[in-house]
């Protein structure tokens, strides 16, 4: 089968089966009684991010590490870029106090430490430690500002995954979610194999970088998930959550989910010169732009949306001309 085939199969197990891993989890979940803010700040997250998450222990252990890390770096310029400005350019968007004081420093605390890490064109195994503990202290640091917030909140989550009562638990059901959950999970590893086998021979047969495959087709893919969530919600009018959820999952790639990888790679993690020299600073640069840009006003702009959108544009295009 000819490398894009097994690329767009790849990406359409990831993003169906993100999709299952989501909403049956979380209903699961919940309906087990586990607290609505507990669901989203674990099996929602996790589910989300586990395209990335897949195709970056899949990328590691076949060497292909300057995929693994194009992939989270390309995800992350996806999301800041070109979904958050998509969604601003709609429509304005207000930001809580949350994203202000906590995500945005976060997120750029992540991306400089990544940079760091990366600085002498490697990755170690014991790299992903550190950023491991980052994920876990955001989570904590997440959850005790979460429980302040208002019942608004957990109705609007209620809503976007509607779950039956605990005294409406049956065993029925349960065991329907389960399994829709396990057929999740095994969507997403063999859509995360296919998609690294399909993007490898893709970069071979073109004679591009790994890195620059990652930074394009598997992103934007793995993306696709936060995209349909963030423009959907920006016409039904609960943004707020849907951009403090992509800015957080910006963070959890960096953290957690490369970590993780980190641990489960066979030994160093070579990078591509470029990935570090090029795109890795410029992920930063986008996190630190993004704060001052949400901190005036406390919103984002048309046109600064706009803006952000004609950005990943002048970038997407540097990568085609330059990188091929």
């Amino acid at each position: 089968m000819p490398p894009i085939l097994w690329i767009i199969l790849g990406l359409v197990g990831l993003i169906f089966g993100a999709e299952l891993v989501v909403r049956y989890g979380a209903r699961l979940a919940s309906g087990l009684g586990v607290p609505p803010i507990l669901v989203g700040l674990t099996v929602v997250s996790l589910g989300t991010s586990l395209p990335e998450l897949a195709v970056g222990i899949d990328a590691v252990r076949t060497g292909a590490g300057s995929l693994a890390v194009g992939n989270i770096t390309g995800t992350n310029i996806v999301n800041l870029l070109l979904i958050l400005g998509l969604s601003a350019a709609i429509r304005p968007i207000p930001l809580g106090l949350q994203t202000l004081r906590l995500d945005l420093p976060a997120m750029g605390a992540a991306a400089f430490l990544l940079l760091v890490f990366s600085v002498d064109g490697a990755l170690q195994v014991w790299e992903g430690v550190p950023l491991v503990v980052f994920a876990i202290v955001y989570i904590v640091l997440l959850v005790r500002s979460t429980r302040r917030e208002n019942a608004v909140v957990l109705a609007e989550f209620a809503e976007e995954y509607p779950v039956s009562r605990p005294r409406e638990r049956r065993a029925g059901p349960i065991l329907l979610q389960s399994g829709l959950l396990v057929v999740g999970l095994v969507v997403i590893v063999f859509g995360a194999q296919w998609l690294v086998e399909g993007a490898v021979d893709l970069a071979t047969a073109l004679g591009v970088s790994d890195a620059l495959i990652g930074l394009t087709i598997v992103a934007i893919g793995t993306s696709a998930p936060e995209l349909a969530t963030t423009i959907l919600s920006t016409f039904r009018g609960d943004r707020d959550i849907a951009v403090g959820n992509l800015i957080g999952s910006s963070i959890f790639n960096l953290t957690m989910i490369l970590g993780v990888t980190l641990l489960f790679a066979p030994g160093t993690v070579a990078i591509d010169p470029e990935l570090v020299h090029v795109d890795l600073p410029a992920m930063v640069a986008v996190s630190l732009v993004c704060g001052p840009l949400m901190i005036s006003g406390r919103r984002l702009s048309r046109a600064e949306g706009i803006g952000l959108v004609a950005a990943y544009v002048l970038y997407f295009g540097y990568l085609i001309v330059a990188r091929t």
